[in-house]
């Protein structure tokens, strides 16, 4: 099986510049949905005082995560946020007292076997720091510790713009390391790869050094070709092995966690600070100093723009994440989020999407698609309304990872349509199993 792919602008501007922190702002706004998952519990109320690492939300079902306060000073109030899938979510707004003091209840956790290794990862509020955003803790459970045979970090960053994970290799190397051996310890893994895209040198060279002096871990430099940090993706490319339709990576004996996420657990485990912040690459042409910065969670994107620099043009489209699969902002006033790992602001330029033409059944699309999936038909029985069609063609193994656009000479919205696909195909199986259909 030979997976495909694109060629995709780097732009790693910020590849050599360390991170900068922010100061906090006036005020931050806190989703409890940062996560895939139900929503976190708000546990505090208008008026209350908290600190940095104060619990503020509540994991509120098995797949979801707990939320702490960034800043420390006062809740102005318990509002309502709509989150990116369209959702209206609860939203904690803390105004800041400047002097970001630390919760004294923040201690080291007590972790001496599986089970209160996966409670304190839980209780950090670790997700997927690489976008995904799914409860890292969840990765961990298992009645049987057989089941894990190797782990894959992801340290791909195969976006163009981002790297923020790429600095997490260069500055907290030795804390991926130190995560390593954390999960070699309670899981019991003993093979370790760590998955990089060569156009990171600075970060290859460094995972290859500590690597070196470790065992069990290999560092496998991966070709720069989008998407290398899909899921699927990364574990054929780093271990040979296929992930079956609708199974995940565990159900082929791998555990794959991002780079920053695993140097993250590491901290947590020595200090018990949660995820309260967060490095963050801010660029595009919009942008007047692209850097990497170290924000609070909650502070708005206009408060991030502005701390890093401000921009040089008024941005006609932001995006959380890369240009690939980056999802567009409502507001400035939006916040950053646990799993933002950049901010793209594009000027009018970058952001004129091209004029769509008509299909020209080039292939194109089939050719570079990584799970070679044929868009050019999905979009067809999606015009049809033929969900059949649809579940044979299996648009529900589309990644969205956006190459198909991408490559599409006639500039069709092919990633758009398969997500429409996807939804058609999802109310036609639910009404499958009730009976309806």
């Amino acid at each position: 099986m030979k997976l495909h792919g694109i060629h995709v602008p780097h732009k790693k501007n910020t590849a050599k510049q360390p991170p900068v922190r922010l100061a906090p702002p006036q005020t931050v706004a806190i989703p409890m949905s940062m996560h895939i998952g139900r929503p976190a519990k708000p546990l505090v109320k208008r008026g209350d005082e908290v600190k940095v690492g104060t619990k503020i939300g509540e994991a509120d079902g098995y797949i979801s995560a707990p939320v702490h306060a960034s800043v420390s000073g006062k809740v102005q109030k318990i509002d309502e946020i709509t989150i990116m899938n369209g959702a209206k979510v609860p939203c904690i707004v803390i105004e800041s007292d400047g002097l970001q003091t630390p919760d004294e209840t923040i201690t080291p956790p007590e972790v001496h076997d599986l089970s209160s290794f996966i409670d304190a990862v839980k209780n950090s509020g670790s997700v997927g720091l690489g976008g995904a955003g799914f409860p890292t803790f969840v990765k961990f459970v298992t009645k049987d510790l057989s089941v894990f045979q190797e782990v894959v970090i992801n340290a791909a960053e195969c976006e163009p713009y981002i790297t923020s994970d790429t600095r997490t290799m260069l500055d907290r190397g030795d804390a991926v390391f130190r995560g390593i051996e954390a999960l070699k310890k309670y899981l019991g893994v003993k093979k370790f790869i760590i998955g990089i895209e060569n156009n990171k040198p600075e970060a290859i060279a460094a995972m290859q050094q500590r690597a070196a002096k470790t065992e069990g871990v290999q560092v496998h430099v991966l070709p720069a070709m989008y998407p290398q940090g899909g899921e699927k993706v990364l574990v054929y490319n780093t271990t040979g092995k296929i992930i079956p339709k609708g199974g995940l990576p565990l159900d082929v004996g791998v555990i794959v966690i991002n780079v920053t996420t695993l140097a993250f657990i590491a901290e947590y485990l020595e200090t018990g600070k949660p995820l309260v912040e967060k490095c963050v690459t801010v660029d595009g042409s919009a942008v007047k100093e692209p850097k990497n910065v170290i924000a609070p969670i909650g502070m708005s994107i206009s408060d991030v723009l502005e701390a890093a620099g401000g921009t040089k043009s008024e941005p006609a489209k932001v995006l959380y994440g890369g240009p690939m699969m980056g999802i567009a902002v409502p507001s400035l006033d939006s916040p950053i989020l646990k799993n933002t790992n950049a901010i793209v602001a594009m000027d009018a330029k970058e952001a004129k999407p091209p004029k769509t033409t008509p299909c020209i059944s080039c292939g194109a699309c089939i050719n570079h698609c990584p799970l070679r999936l044929d868009p050019r038909g999905i979009a067809r029985a999606y015009k049809l309304g033929s969900a059949e069609d649809l579940e044979k063609l299996c648009v529900d193994l589309c990644m969205e990872c956006g190459c198909c656009s991408y490559i599409c000479p006639a500039h069709r919205p092919l990633v758009q349509t398969n997500k429409l696909a996807k939804a058609v195909l999802r109310n036609y199986q639910n009404a499958k199993k009730e009976g309806k259909s």
